[in-house]
């Protein structure tokens, strides 16, 4: 059956103009491939003649069976005053040998008159010279009307005139652009039922997202009788992008109920979303509806315990249709609920009936309180719930440390660190000496350990203290070895929030007595800025699992420690 909604994704070429995206001969091919697997219908690579990677990629693309998309070529009406024969441009579009061409063309009047500049005749002859060229080459031809909408309501019966020349001459397919971005959906549905009712071949919608609905103006012209919708993954594209086909994609299937993509690829939109931002090298946005991973999140507690006794009552869909999961979030706003639904994710027998459960929801609440943030430290969850309900403490404990930093003249800083750990087997006492370029010295001196040599390095404070933990361990945990940090973040907590704005005021207001200013301006300083929390956020991988762990502290290396205690005692649990 031939869908009711055509998906047009041009990822590769209007996508590849947003800040920040670069995409490689090589990344276009390995998109183009994993769209067609997923079963969009059209896929525009490019535009020929652009610039050599354009070049190469049609080059390429020639020698790949697509099985489902079909392969778009994009450019531009002819230029004014030539013959459609003599543009290279166009003949480029020709050579590209893609079974399907795109072009523009001018819509607006503005644009006929002070951008093109020439008359108003000549732009219907370039749309209608250069369709009917590309008709004549055997290639099914999409004209894009370039601020259509923009362009109608300046002057709709130009408006008309241009689209009406793409259909006289053979177009496919008429897309009204809202290139701007500025529509508003009733526009758009109003001037798309224009467009259906006044041309006989099919009408699309090419949306950009500058006022946030691209996704909304797309649905509101596919409601008003288009059947083709422009847009590229993840919502990439110039300025702030364009209608985003992972929501527009599932929007149109779940929500509307019109066919477009074959059903079975639609579990599959996450793991497309995740592999397009891999390849732009991009970190995934976790607040992208449908996709993301904060997208079927929950964290309010009556809202944790009502979605446990029926999903939909806080889900629009069942998250597994996009290929997503639910995902249930600890804070201070958690309930039991929440506690139980991510205990028993993270693998652990726990019930609402479980004595421990009071305790573990109480710890949580004061340690969130104290600054600490279990969404991206689920490990360091996993130790807290495991520690209270076995009622004792993991394998190992740092019964202290110690960290220096010295730098002379024209030579690089030298991090030193020395941890001293009660193990089952005894205490070892290790000192780590590192930096890039230099072999650390490794000291042990205890009844239940041998003096040994170990390399160590020390890119700085942090990475100098992992070492000296590491080689502590390892000789007791020889796994430990496997482990390694792949992200490190820090953030600074205002210990009391807004106290610092508050006492600023106060003394602006001349409220406070000329014998405290100083104290108090001491106690705004302290407050903003040495005296401040600071969370740490760690995410370590022994080339398995990744996990994340979390420590504060006012000392940034005390919170380091924490996270990177909370790291090791992870990778030693065997559930």
């Amino acid at each position: 059956m031939k869908p009711e909604v055509e998906i047009y994704d041009t990822t590769l070429r209007d996508g590849s103009q947003g800040e920040g995206i670069n995409f490689s001969v090589a990344d276009k091919l390995r998109i183009a491939e994993k769209l067609d697997a997923f079963g969009v219908h059209y896929i525009e690579g490019g535009w020929p003649g652009s610039n050599p990677k354009d070049i190469e990629f049609f080059a390429q693309a020639k020698k790949k069976i697509f099985k489902n998309a079909k392969l778009a070529a994009f450019g531009s009406t002819r230029k004014k005053n030539t013959p459609v024969e003599q543009d290279d441009q166009v003949r480029l579009l020709i050579e590209a040998e893609t079974p399907v061409v795109t072009i523009y063309g001018k819509t607006s009047m503005l644009h006929v008159k002070e951008v093109l500049r020439c008359t108003p005749e000549e732009n219907l002859a370039m749309i209608g010279d250069t369709v009917k060229f590309l008709k004549d080459h055997g290639k099914f031809v999409i004209y894009d009307a370039e601020h259509g909408f923009d362009g109608y309501k300046l002057d709709p019966e130009y408006a008309l005139d241009t689209w009406r020349a793409a259909e006289k001459a053979g177009a496919d397919f008429v897309v009204l652009c809202d290139t701007n971005g500025g529509c508003l959906p009733a526009e758009v549905a109003a001037i798309t039922k224009v467009a259906v009712g006044k041309l006989n071949c099919k009408v699309g919608i090419h949306t950009h997202d500058d006022i946030g609905l691209g996704v909304a103006n797309a649905l509101a012209s596919i409601e008003a009788g288009a059947v083709h919708i422009q847009g590229t993954v993840n919502g990439y594209g110039e300025r702030t992008g364009n209608c985003n086909l992972t929501s527009v994609i599932p929007c149109v299937a779940l929500k509307l109920k019109k066919s477009s993509i074959p059903a079975k690829s639609l579990a599959k939109l996450k793991e497309l979303s995740q592999f397009v931002d891999e390849i732009a090298n991009l970190r995934h946005n976790p607040r992208q509806p449908w996709v993301g991973s904060a997208a079927f999140a929950h964290k309010g507690g009556a809202h944790v315990n009502a979605v446990q006794k029926l999903a939909s009552s806080y889900e629009h869909i069942n998250p597994e249709l996009v290929g997503n999961e639910r995902n249930i979030l600890i804070s201070d706003l958690a309930g039991r609920s929440n506690i139980v639904i991510k205990a028993q994710e993270l693998g652990f027998k726990i019930t609402n009936d479980t004595p421990e459960l009071r305790e573990i929801l109480d710890t949580i609440k004061q340690r969130e309180h104290e600054g600490f943030e279990f969404e991206a430290a689920e490990a360091s969850m996993a130790l807290l719930i495991e520690k209270k309900l076995t009622h004792k403490e993991l394998p190992f404990r740092v019964d202290s440390y110690e960290v220096f930093v010295s730098r002379s003249y024209g030579n690089a800083a030298l991090c030193e660190a020395s941890v001293t750990v009660s193990v089952d087997q005894g205490i070892l006492d290790v000192q780590v000496e590192g930096k890039s370029s230099r072999l650390s010295k490794l000291k042990a001196n205890n009844k239940a350990a041998k003096s040994h040599e170990s390399k160590g390095t020390g890119d700085g404070p942090v990475n100098a203290l992992d070492s000296a933990l590491r080689n502590a361990l390892t000789k007791f945990y020889p796994q430990l070895r496997e482990v390694t940090l792949t992200d490190y973040k820090v953030r600074i907590l205002d210990a009391v929030p807004g106290l610092a704005e508050k006492f600023q005021a106060q003394k602006k207001a001349g409220n406070l007595p000329a014998s405290d200013v100083a104290d108090i301006n001491q106690a705004i300083e302290k407050l903003r800025g040495t005296a401040a929390k600071t969370r740490v956020l760690i995410q370590s991988t022994d080339g398995q699992r990744e996990w994340g762990t979390v420590g504060v502290s006012e000392n940034i290396i005390e919170a380091s420690l924490q996270a990177l205690v909370d790291s090791m005692e992870f990778a030693l649990l065997k559930k």
